[in-house]
């Protein structure tokens, strides 16, 4: 059927303006989605490490403004009392966010109470928007060890930087493997590294270089506790982390040496860096 005349002009004009509203609610959401306020992953989770075993309420330095969007998101949902939303993400707030992975039918290292990508954003949904964000990424096999994929370039890195090979003694994600570990290899980012044939000057360059690329490393030895000697690596900001490898990377931030006795760190002294800050430097 044809139309008339005077219809047939209406409809470009319809459709062009279809087209503009369009665009503009496209644009609007655009807008909305900018306006909202950032996240920093990376700087989160580094105090949901260090600040539940602080001596003090100090918060962690580039944190206080990305943790209080969190903590209010968990206010919010009556997970968090209010007097704790303070920017210190401490024992009471990682407890809070654990509580709300769980309510997203999250379990078990994904409920550990540090905040991985999928949770932070969902709880950002509508309220802020996650910038720096951190993957562990999968788990592999290396060694006949299981790592993740973020564990494995971090090894990778270190043994560019020596010039030579690196043998695990122990790998993650090994719940009771090994009570001696005290559970820290119960999640991931966390490996024993063999110093069989190493002098001691070279137990100290590999540690050395592990520190370098984002892990808390030290020289393990028998007098420490019933183990051989071993050069243990916890993986910074890894968000797979057991609860006692989180202890280990907020007591290494704090000049200690990751051990139950809390004694001071006995490792070469490198400025401390997370994979993701070794990668910009």
């Amino acid at each position: 059927m044809k139309l008339p005349s005077y219809a047939a002009a209406l409809v470009p004009a319809v459709l062009f303006a279809s087209l503009i509203g369009a665009y503009g609610a496209s644009a609007a959401q655009a807008a909305d989605a900018g306006a909202l306020p950032s996240v920093n992953m990376e700087a989160t989770v580094k105090a949901a490490q260090i600040d539940p075993r602080r001596p003090d309420s100090t918060l962690t330095p580039g944190a206080k403004a990305s943790v209080l969007l969190v903590e209010q998101a968990l206010r919010d949902r009556q997970l968090l009392d209010a007097k704790w939303v303070d920017g210190y993400f401490g024992s009471t707030t990682v407890t809070a966010f654990a509580k709300y992975q769980k309510s997203l039918g999250l379990t078990g290292l994904d409920a550990n109470g540090l905040p991985g990508k999928t949770s932070l954003a969902k709880l950002g949904t509508g309220r802020f928007k996650v910038t720096n964000a951190i993957d562990s990424g999968a788990r592999v096999s290396t060694g006949g060890f299981t790592i993740n994929t973020r564990t494995r370039s971090m090894l990778a890195e270190a043994k560019r930087l020596l010039g030579r090979n690196l043998k695990l003694d122990q790998g993650s994600y090994n719940p009771g493997g090994d009570p001696t570990s005290a559970g820290t290899h119960d999640g991931g980012g966390v490996v024993d590294i063999s110093v069989e044939g190493m002098s001691s000057a070279t137990r100290t360059s590999v540690v050395r270089a592990l520190r370098l690329v984002g892990f808390a490393a030290w020289v393990r030895n028998p007098q420490q506790d019933d183990w051989p000697w071993h050069i243990h690596a916890t993986a910074i900001s890894d968000t797979a982390l057991s609860g006692q490898a989180q202890h280990q990377i907020g007591d290494y931030y704090l000049g200690l040496n990751g051990l139950a006795g809390r004694g001071p760190d006995d490792g070469p002294k490198v400025t401390i860096r997370t994979w993701e800050e070794y990668q910009r430097r």
